[in-house]
């Protein structure tokens, strides 16, 4: 009886779900005619099947904008921030009060570029860094330019296939995270050659307040901890790391909590006394090779003791009679001159800051310069490169004949297929002094903190540079960034880089100094900074938060920041072919302006990174 009633229940509840499930296709095919007939009366009035997109770009943006800093989000304002004498601009408001206090005190503005190098290390450790490498870009008073390079270099014992199984296939994580990421880092060597070359006070001097923040701390801000919390569970996986950037080893700081690293000031204390030799011969470089033979990498001692900075002319165009230098190969310099080249035959501010004219040419200019960078450029030391055929007006103005008045250029016959990874969590900073000295920064442990690793008891974290070589042809990297075989990993190499530190003069007087993180997008970004400034006459708070837009050709989309372009010419683009969808902020364009007519120091900080600060006096 009850084994009867059961069925008879279940039967009735099975012809009520098929009823209510008839009703509910009925629903569902009468809102998708809805739906069909508004788009397509949607599409009628716009004239163009693309602009319900416009629909889809819009609603994404702004679920974007809910955890985002940028201004097109918030509606707030950078202020300038201006002085007679000098000014510091960083990522991080403890280093850019450092760098502050030591050009002060009467040192130039490459005596902070190295305080500030070594500060960014304590403050900002996600990308500032001993344990990396990058690009400086000084500009000197007396007119001198010069460029080191510090990048860091393939150990000694590196192989093309390294990464590749027995199938050839790339093994993921093995170039990103660990020992065997990790390329020999610059940093250290870098600092000391401009300091010795070009600086005025004494190592000790310019590490001491370094040592200070690092031995006792410093307090916290929401800025800081948003770096931090990104990382919270990879910080765990390492019990040394997690000792010092988790409170009590376990749980994330907090705003108001402070940050104190015991062991990387013991390691800037040896550095500070006994100089370079501390870091690549003595103490510090064994305990590095040490961890890295006990947890698979391949670093030797040889690979510390045989490291080596470039110190070599910057690469130089001209922009509508402004002259800029910027960073020369391996560095992202040559392919935002090529960029400029090309886009000074035409009349941007005519075509008005994001018009859709204006963005088409900005776009084919990029995917040119892009494709030429995969095809052509490689660390000099290793490939000839052809940067004055490249750099060529002639060269530019056969480029701009190339591209279509209204139509999008297919980017795979530029390309030779050839993909690498480059990770974006850089830092820049920028300098000036009194005396019209200027240094442009651009340094790096590649990907968010790095490798993850730490050795022993040293307090930095390694890079993962490696991670930044062609490991395979046809495989694409976090940012679909693609490269040629120029690239490919050979024993003692540096990587190619985007990184793009710039300085522009006009009449031989400093003007702008630039620069920024964000991997493949730098480049695009200091373009776009540039532009702002000369093109749509901004200041140069409004042109470093101003938002943005990156098209590298592959993969086939053109990123903007959220809300960065207006409905109509989101659907303009998509008319002409383009692929546009937005994505989260990019970069950190920490840039001075100096003003021509009362040479007053402009600091432009970029809001996109909510820890650092523009100081000047």
């Amino acid at each position: 009886m009850v084994y009867c009633t059961i069925v008879v229940i279940v039967r009735q509840a099975i012809m009520r779900t098929r009823r209510r499930f008839k009703k509910f296709r009925s629903v569902l095919a009468i809102s998708s005619t809805f739906v069909g007939l508004a788009f397509a009366l949607d599409m009628a009035v716009a004239g163009s099947v693309h602009h319900p997109l416009t629909y889809v770009y819009d609603i994404a943006s702004r679920l974007l904008c809910e955890n985002s800093h940028a201004q097109t989000c918030n509606k707030t304002e950078s202020p300038v921030v201006s002085g007679k004498n000098g000014a510091v601009v960083t990522t991080q408001h403890n280093a850019s009060e450092i760098g502050l206090e030591i050009l002060k005190a009467g040192g130039n503005a490459v005596d902070a570029a190295v305080a500030v190098g070594y500060a960014s290390a304590v403050a900002d450790p996600c990308c500032g860094n001993i344990g990396g490498g990058g690009f400086m870009l000084i500009h000197l008073a007396n007119g001198k330019d010069t460029f080191i390079d510090f990048r860091e270099k393939a150990p000694l014992s590196a192989t093309k296939n390294m990464y590749l199984d027995k199938q050839g296939n790339v093994m993921h994580g093995l170039s990103t995270d660990g020992y065997l990421a990790v390329g020999v880092p610059g940093t250290v060597m870098g600092l000391e050659q401009a300091l010795s070359q070009y600086g005025t006070m004494t190592r000790s001097t310019l590490m001491a307040p370094a040592i200070k923040l690092a031995e006792f701390g410093f307090i916290l801000r929401q800025g800081d901890i948003d770096i931090l919390n990104a990382a919270t569970q990879n910080f765990r996986k390492q019990p040394n790391v997690a000792s010092i950037f988790l409170k009590d080893g376990k749980n994330p700081w907090k705003v108001g909590d402070r940050l104190v690293q015991k062991n990387l000031a013991q390691t800037l204390k040896l550095i500070s006394t006994l100089g370079v030799d501390a870091f690549y011969k003595g103490a510090i470089a064994q305990e590095v090779v040490k961890a890295s033979r006990e947890n698979g990498g391949i670093l030797t001692p040889e690979d510390f003791a045989k490291y080596t900075v470039s110190q070599t002319q910057p690469v130089r165009c001209n922009y509508r009679s402004y002259e800029v230098i910027t960073a020369p190969p391996p560095g992202g310099g040559t392919t935002l001159c090529e960029m400029l080249n090309i886009l000074e035959g035409y009349p941007l501010k005519q075509f008005g800051w994001h018009s859709k004219d204006s963005l088409h040419l900005m776009l084919s200019a990029m995917l040119y310069a892009y494709a030429d960078r995969n095809n052509y450029l490689g660390d000099p030391d290793f490939v000839k490169n052809p940067v004055e055929r490249l750099l060529s007006k002639g060269y530019a103005a056969k480029i701009r004949s190339q591209i279509p008045k209204e139509r999008a250029i297919p980017p795979e016959p530029l390309y030779s297929g050839m993909t690498s990874h480059e990770g974006t969590h850089t830092t820049h900073y920028s300098i000036i002094d009194r005396y019209g000295n200027a240094v442009a920064v651009t340094y790096t442990i590649n990907s968010y903190f790095g490798s993850g690793v730490m050795a022993g008891n040293t307090g930095f974290l390694l890079n993962n540079e490696m991670d930044d070589f062609a490991a395979k042809p046809g495989v694409p990297n976090n940012f679909g960034l693609v490269q040629g075989n120029l690239n490919a990993i050979e024993p003692g190499k540096r990587p190619l880089s985007s990184m793009t530190p710039t300085i522009v003069t006009k009449n031989g007087k400093v003007f702008i100094v630039t620069g920024s993180p964000g991997g493949s997008t730098i480049t695009t970004t200091v373009l776009q900074v540039l532009t702002n400034v000369i093109d749509y006459d901004m200041d140069i708070a409004q042109a470093v938060n101003a938002p943005r837009i990156h098209y590298q050709g592959l993969p086939n989309v053109v990123r903007t920041e959220p809300l960065a372009l207006k409905s109509n010419v989101v659907q303009q683009l998509f008319d002409m072919g383009y692929k546009v969808t937005p994505v989260p902020i990019w970069g950190a364009a920490e840039s001075i302006l100096v003003d021509p007519k009362t040479e007053l120091r402009n600091g432009g900080h970029d809001s996109r990174k909510g820890a650092g600060s523009a100081e000047a006096y």
